[in-house]
Formats: C-alpha cells, structure tokens, sequence
C-alpha cells in the first residue's frame, strides 16, 4: 500500500487548490464577454471568496461578496483581504442566507445588478468540473483511491466525470466537512451529466459536529501532522480530510496494494490570525 498526497495548495499563494480549477473557465467567459461585476456567496472564512476577490481585483472586475453572518465588528482577515482588493462586502443573516440557491432569491439579486455574473456559492457549477478534471488529467500514475473533503461538491462532482472516462477503476471518497447527509450527494448529482455513475461515495463520519466545527483533537492533529510533514493542514478541509484517511487506515478499510491519493485541496483561510 502506498499514499501519496497532491498538494494542490501550491498552485499559488492566493488562489490555491480546487478554487482556482473551480473558477479558471467561468473567468475566461467573463473576460470574453466584457463582464464588469461579479456577485458570490460564502461564509467568513470562505476561500472561494478569497479566491474570486483576488481575481477580480487582478481583471480590473468589481467583486460582490455575500457573506454569511455579520463581521463587521470583527472582520475576519480573509474579510480584510477582500477590503483591499476594494470588494464590496454585503453580510447577511443566517435566514436570508440560506435562501442563496433559490431560483427567486437569484432572480432578485440578478435585477439589481443585471449585468452582472453570479458564481453559486463555493465556485460549484457546471462550468467548473472542466478545471477540476484537469487536476486527474495531470497525474502520471494510477490511483486506486483518492479521498478529498467535500464542502459544495464542485470538485468531487469533476473528479467523478473526470474519473469515469480516464481512470474508471479509481474509486473517489468525499469527505463532508459539514452535515449533509443526502443533500451533499444531491448536489453532487445535480453538477453531473444526466446519467449515474457508480465510481463514488461520500463519508459523512468526519465533520465533527458541521462546517468549521473542530475539537482540540483535530487542532493537535493539525498542528502535528504539519510538524512531521511540513504540509500545512487547517480544520475546515484539509484536516478533516486527513484525519478521515488516517482513521480509515485504521480501521483497514483500504484493501492491501492499494495505491491512495490524498488530495489537499488548498485554501487554509481557516487557520489564518492575521
């Protein structure tokens, strides 16, 4: 049995990871077409609004950030970061949030501001599994396993329709970072071309209570598994993902020869103090 782990966290400082693979086409289009605002949903942590108000500021494109909860007595720094590159920042409270994937609540967004390109929450849309497949076209051996965190299920949804055409016998494992049992794989499906694929499965053990829960255990984890490998890891996604592989290991849940890629998916807004 072998592991290894794609560190996807290097692609770039900034916009590390599945955000840029889950945002690079639906940029190129908005280039191409002379988009001038772009709106996006996320929490106060969320690297996919770190990601996206980077490249906006870089493309000279003014960013709208809808963000879940209220920050401004405590802006968090992914928060401060997006001030800087002049987003404008909207906070909305937990009720209207969860209304964000709702056809009349997009719709309402979509007038006041009709000419601008709404991203769904997470850079998770169709466009998005092309530069997530991209990530499996890249690597030169096979893999038997590969096991990621899943948030909003853009990148996993590319990995299965990648997988299904050039690696059918790679078996993926998503693992949730948040309650969402059934809704998760719905909204895997949902990103999918409109046939089953069977090559995937998500494991709900893991999220230690929803996103962005953590205990003392996953932050010593954390903060170990960084001193004996010096890949950083935050308890958001990529620890949990790693405390999942290792437990799983455990357990022998991997069959002997194995060949098991963990995918670190990039994005540690969730370990930032500053």
């Amino acid at each position: 049995m072998r592991l290894y782990i794609k560190r996807d966290d290097l692609i770039h400082p900034v916009i590390s990871g599945n955000k840029w693979r889950k945002l690079k086409y639906a940029l190129v289009e908005a280039r191409q077409k002379g988009v001038t605002e772009i709106i996006s949903f996320g929490g106060g942590y969320s690297n996919h609004l770190h990601a996206l108000g980077y490249c906006c500021n870089k493309l000279g494109i003014q960013f709208m950030a809808l963000v879940r909860g209220n920050y401004r007595a405590t802006p968090t720094p992914m928060l401060k970061d997006l001030a800087d590159w002049q987003a404008q920042i909207v906070y909305l409270d937990k009720a209207t949030y969860q209304l964000r994937s709702q056809t009349d609540f997009i719709a309402k967004w979509q007038a006041a501001h009709p000419h601008a390109l709404i991203i769904p929450e997470g850079g998770s849309q169709t466009q998005a599994l092309a530069g997530v497949a991209e990530l499996l076209n890249e690597q030169t051996q096979h893999f038997s396993h590969i096991v990621l965190p899943v948030g909003s299920g853009g990148t996993l949804a590319g990995l299965i329709a990648a997988a299904s055409t050039n690696a059918a016998d790679t078996r993926l494992i998503g693992i949730a970072v948040l309650k969402g049992q059934d809704y998760l794989e719905q909204q895997v499906s949902a990103l999918l071309p409109q046939h089953s694929f069977d090559n995937w499965l998500i494991d709900h053990d893991f999220h230690f209570g929803g996103y962005a829960k953590r205990n003392q255990g996953l932050l010593a984890f954390c903060s170990t598994f960084y001193q004996q490998t010096q890949v950083p890891i935050e308890p958001v996604y990529s620890g949990k993902a790693a405390w999942a592989l290792k437990q799983r290991l455990a357990d022998g849940y991997f069959p002997p020869g194995s060949q098991i890629l963990l995918l670190h998916t990039g994005g540690l807004q969730g370990a930032r103090t500053q």
